[in-house]
């Protein structure tokens, strides 16, 4: 249950981001609740509003005062009765309190705030990490060339320093890996350095079946280099304040934009989508990174730091993918609020009802559709089904 605790974290402070940008602009809210369902403990604090934490421990919410309509955008009919209601209850001037009845740009900013902490929550881990611990990290260059390789047919030799790809800067070996991995049968042009000159190489990665580690059972690609072991090959790089937070925004940014590369290759059809994962794959990366760290030869209170630490680096990837995820223009995301929102602000009123509610429908159908398609890939990855099937057979 190592992925509880992580995935607990990520919701709080996303949910957290939206609640405090709300409070921020005087925004009254009745609830904010981690988990849904039945609330297994609730209370209220001065300000009216009820703290709870559901007994389905996945996701949350922040329900506004009067935000009865799903989209939290309602339609002109519905503002008219909600603010004549607000008025005869509580007095003229008490709707401004209400999400409904701010500006467009406040409510945006409301929305966007919770994908935003989760930017900052990732940003601020990796910052820590590197501030406190620094990063070992293997000089880009090449020990060996695997023959029959994409790297030997692209023209790599030994002793070649990796400088960049794809005009991306490659500063580690372990750069290299990642920016590889997502680019399985996708040309990718490198700049290496080779006896004092530069030259370009155009190397095609290919696709194999990763059989260790946390990747196990998905499809990577390989150049075909291995990384020298020599001990002049291996940096520690230690890291101030202000160069922390930079490498956490580095770190931040390389996922978001690597997350982006693959979705789009994901939509165009050029990787499988069978490669998808879902709540399991999460569960199991949390469990992946405990084992390894259990058994490591080192001692017990090492080991269990080793575990913090990775299970920090997970949060941290986690919640940089879900803050991404929520601003995809998909109803009942953010970035479905965010494309309601900018339509208001362009037709100056909000998304007729009707059109609202087929919307919603439409991206909850969406939702849960890719969530079950992506737990089945879990299973399936995690062989479940091979061994339901012979049970029977």
């Amino acid at each position: 249950m190592t992925w509880l605790p992580v995935i607990s974290l990520i919701i709080t402070v996303h949910e957290l981001g939206h609640f405090w940008m709300a409070r921020a602009f005087g925004i009254a809210v009745e609830r904010f609740s981690l988990g849904f369902g039945r609330a297994i403990v609730s209370w209220r604090d001065k300000a009216g509003i009820e703290w709870r934490i559901g007994w389905i421990p996945m996701g949350g919410y922040v329900r506004f005062a009067g935000d009865d309509n799903a989209a939290s955008v309602p339609d002109e009919t519905d503002l008219k009765a909600l603010k004549a209601e607000i008025i005869a209850t509580e007095g003229p001037g008490a709707e401004l309190r209400y999400f409904a009845f701010k500006p467009v740009w406040q409510r945006a900013l409301v929305a966007a705030a919770g994908p935003c902490a989760n930017f900052i929550l990732a940003i601020a881990i990796f910052a820590v990490l590197l501030g406190s611990l620094g990063e070992y990290v293997t000089m880009p260059k090449v020990d060996q060339v695997v023959p029959g390789s994409a790297a030997e047919r692209a023209g790599f030799k030994a002793g070649d320093l990796i400088l960049q790809a794809n005009a991306h800067r490659i500063d580690s070996f372990e750069d290299l890996a990642s920016y590889v991995m997502v680019r399985g049968d996708a040309p990718i042009a490198f700049t290496v350095e080779r006896g004092g000159q530069r030259l370009q190489l155009t190397a095609t990665p290919a696709e194999r079946l990763e059989t260790k580690g946390i990747n196990a059972g998905r499809h990577v690609g390989s150049l075909g280099v291995v990384a020298p072991h020599s001990r002049d090959a291996y940096r520690h790089l230690t890291y101030g304040p202000a160069a922390a937070v930079a490498g956490g925004v580095h770190e931040t940014w390389d996922i978001v934009s690597t997350t982006s590369y693959y979705i789009g290759r994901l939509v165009t059809g050029q990787v499988s989508a069978d490669q998808l994962g879902g709540p399991l794959r999460t569960a199991q990366l949390s469990g992946a990174v405990a084992t390894a760290a259990a058994h490591s030869e080192r001692d017990l209170p090492t080991k269990a730091f080793a575990v913090l630490v990775g299970l920090a680096q997970l949060a941290a990837f986690i919640s940089v993918s879900i803050g991404f995820v929520n601003l995809l223009p998909i109803p009942v995301l953010d970035g479905g609020h965010l494309v309601f929102y900018a339509y208001e602000a362009v037709a100056r009123r909000p998304l007729a009802e009707p059109v609202q509610t087929a919307s919603y429908r439409v991206g909850l159908a969406l939702l849960l559709g890719l969530m079950l398609f992506a737990t089945t890939n879990d299973l399936h990855h995690s062989s479940v089904f091979q061994f339901l099937g012979g049970l029977f057979s």
